[in-house]
């Protein structure tokens, strides 16, 4: 008979934090394992150790690199995969010989826990057990009693180790925050704090739950004082008034007799380009750094920088128009406001929808709406492939959401027979699965099968790729919402490279 494993918590110090069945588990335990930092004492050990029991046998998984360096072929990642197997591998030899084997974690195992690393490697061959334990933050937020959130307020935790820019962003679209894993990284973590507005919310806990617990503003923190063992707490408790992320803007202050009358309402909408930061124009980045408040759709809203000042406003992807009125309030109070759209936001984006939502209310006729350019998709796929639009073409949406299927339908059978080229918008979602397939079926009721076709998937990004096929070989099942197909018109050409293109002289 094999051994069973346990993955006990101890909690983040305080020997009487540790639950029952923690005590009892290790007190019973053959083999009790526990990680140590390089040069140093482990925690683990240390808060458990009246527990254990004379002539347990002892396993010290000692890391062979925290945060210097290490020549090992695959890096950091490399030298922590091959230690955590070879970690597995003494502890499988103790399961195979019968022990039980407990596993001391500080905190809680399961949360930002080394044990889950044995977990996974160990857990689908031999009998496994997880013993809760009180997590670091909950002992942090009971000592500083200050509740970090409630009712439907939410919280977010966010390991220190994030991109700072990547911080910041989340910092503000949350209420209340627990950052984890700080030491090193609490200038980067400051700066962050700073740009998102929260460095005032938030509070650092240093050592919670132990007799060497330290507590102070996050502001008033040495950042070469900052060990490993502490995190900061971000206010988010909407009770005591804290930020909420959907704390609707202050009305304006009421007009000093004899001052300037009140600035213009003024709407700034945006295209933020296909993906790169790269394609963002200048006109947009400057227009950014001056607004006070950003609205659009949370993945767009994302990739603005999140700076001291700015409230961000991110919303669902059918809800527009609702963006449009708080965006057209928001500027009516005299607010700076920007509303964000993918590509440019003049192709299928968020001006038809400002525009529309100001139409329907004469308040809305004192908002001066800008509109600035950026890259559209189409333009984007059109020049990873070559010059496919450079003669005469369309651009057409698949969405029967706002328009009825029958309309789509009659558009395409023009378009074709028109002989012109078409890029087509949201050609799939998960609820349209079929519209592709049905397209071409139309454009192919008219033109030849062997018509190119361009395929370009979350062109400008990572996972970027590009398909040059025609409509009788299009595969409607590899096309979803990340896709923009161009449609070639009789005399489209496809070069010996693969590059694509139009003439732009017509013979007939």
């Amino acid at each position: 008979m094999t051994g069973h494993l346990y993955g006990v918590g101890l909690g983040p110090g305080d020997p009487e934090l540790i639950t029952l069945k923690a005590a009892r588990l290790i007190g019973a335990a053959d083999v009790v394992a526990y990680h140590a930092g390089v040069g140093k004492q482990s925690h683990a050990r240390a808060i458990a150790a009246d527990l254990l029991v004379d002539g347990v046998l002892e396993e010290e998984l000692r890391y062979p690199v925290t945060t210097g360096t290490t020549d090992h072929p695959g890096g950091y990642a490399g030298a922590l995969a091959d230690f955590y197997a070879e970690c597995a591998d003494r502890l499988a030899a103790h399961l195979d010989a019968g022990r039980d084997v407990v596993v001391l974690a500080e905190g809680d195992p399961m949360f930002y826990g080394s044990f889950m690393y044995l977990h996974d490697r160990l857990a689908d061959r031999y009998p496994c057990e997880v013993v809760p334990g009180v997590p670091a933050f909950a002992a942090a937020a009971a000592g500083v009693a200050s509740p970090l959130v409630r009712q439907t307020d939410v919280l977010t935790v966010l390991p220190a180790t994030l991109p700072e820019p990547e911080l910041a962003r989340r910092l503000a679209d949350t209420d209340g925050a627990v950052i984890m894993k700080l030491g090193r990284t609490f200038p980067a973590v400051r700066r962050a704090l700073a740009a998102a507005g929260r460095l005032e919310d938030a509070v650092y806990v240093e050592r919670a739950s132990t007799g060497e617990e330290r507590v102070l503003p996050a502001a008033d923190v040495d950042p070469a004082q900052v060990p490993y063992l502490s995190l900061l707490l971000v206010d988010g408790d909407s009770r005591n008034g804290r930020r909420s992320r959907d704390a609707v803007a202050p009305e304006p202050a009421a007009p000093v007799p004899g001052a300037a009358g009140p600035a213009p309402a003024r709407l700034v909408v945006a295209g933020l380009g296909p993906g790169p930061d790269g394609w963002l124009t200048p006109e947009v980045t400057d227009a950014l750094a001056e607004v006070d408040h950003v609205v659009g759709y949370a993945p767009y809203v994302d990739r603005v920088p999140q700076r001291a000042g700015l409230t961000r406003h991110a919303s669902g992807n059918t809800v527009e128009l609702d963006r449009a009125r708080l965006a057209l309030d928001l500027a009516l109070r005299g607010e700076r406001v920007a509303v964000v759209s993918g590509g440019d936001a003049g192709v299928f984006g968020m001006a038809t929808a400002v525009f529309e939502a100001a139409s329907a209310d004469p308040a809305y006729d004192a908002v001066d709406v800008r509109v600035l350019p950026g890259v559209s998709a189409v333009q984007a796929v059109a020049a990873r492939a070559g010059a496919p639009v450079g003669a005469d073409f369309a651009v057409l949406s698949l969405s029967d959401r706002l328009k009825g299927w029958d309309v789509i339908e009659r558009r395409l059978r023009a378009v074709a027979e028109a002989d012109l080229v078409l890029a087509v918008y949201n050609p799939a979602s998960r609820s349209r699965t079929d519209q592709v397939a049905k397209a071409a079926a139309v454009l192919m009721s008219v033109r030849e099968s062997d018509t190119v076709v361009v395929v370009g998937r979350d062109v400008g990004r990572a996972e970027e790729s590009l398909t040059v096929t025609t409509l009788g070989d299009l595969d409607p099942a590899s096309i979803d919402m990340k896709c923009l197909l161009i449609v070639g018109c009789s005399t489209t050409r496809v070069t010996a490279t693969g590059r694509v293109w139009s003439p732009r002289s017509v013979t007939s």
